[in-house]
């Protein structure tokens, strides 16, 4: 039995093998104004993702629609784009129903968003944790981490870095081929 199982995962494509999940995004994280949580090994397992520390009253807020404009272009690339709302630098919303009108009215985001959480410093969740021992944690809002399909951050941006610059998108365009 042993043998047939050996064999079996022999004939695994290691692209299918990569769909293991980094430990650091099997956690649930409760969803933007919402009793809804969400796993990110459910939704990101095996994909590349471009994950981004959001405030929705801040200078550049404007950002969500490019980054919604990537999470339309790629997603069928299997990209996975995920915004975590943040308080970190004191420009979030007061109310999470104030920062979901931000984010899904205003700006028609329709990529996962994370309800506030820390992203620096010693309670920051685990997923920015990890992001920040592989990188350096975020200095201001919107900066961006393009994290490959293993789960490794390749590149990181900061804030003033627009969804649509081209050094962006062509570290985008990277992992997504590697996939």
């Amino acid at each position: 039995m042993r043998a047939l199982i050996a064999m079996i995962f022999m004939l695994i494509p290691a692209s299918v093998m990569a769909t293991e999940c980094p430990a650091f995004l099997d956690h649930d994280l409760r969803k933007l104004h919402s009793a809804d949580s969400v796993n990110l090994c459910d939704v990101a397992a095996g994909k590349p993702m471009l994950v981004v520390n959001t405030a929705s009253r801040c200078g550049y807020t404007g950002q969500f629609e490019g980054l919604e404009a990537l999470h339309r272009e790629y997603s069928d690339k299997g990209l996975v784009v995920v915004g975590f709302a943040s308080d970190d630098f004191r420009q979030e919303a007061a109310t999470e129903e104030e920062a979901a009108n931000v984010c899904f009215i205003n700006f028609g985001v329709t990529f996962t968003m994370i309800a506030p959480t820390t992203v620096t410093g010693d309670d920051a969740n685990p997923v920015f944790r990890a992001i920040n021992s592989q990188s350096s944690q975020p200095r201001w809002n919107f900066h961006k981490y393009v994290v490959n399909a293993r789960g490794e951050v390749v590149q990181a941006f900061p804030s003033r870095v627009a969804p649509q610059d081209p050094e962006l998108r062509s570290a985008i365009d990277r992992v997504v081929a590697e996939r």
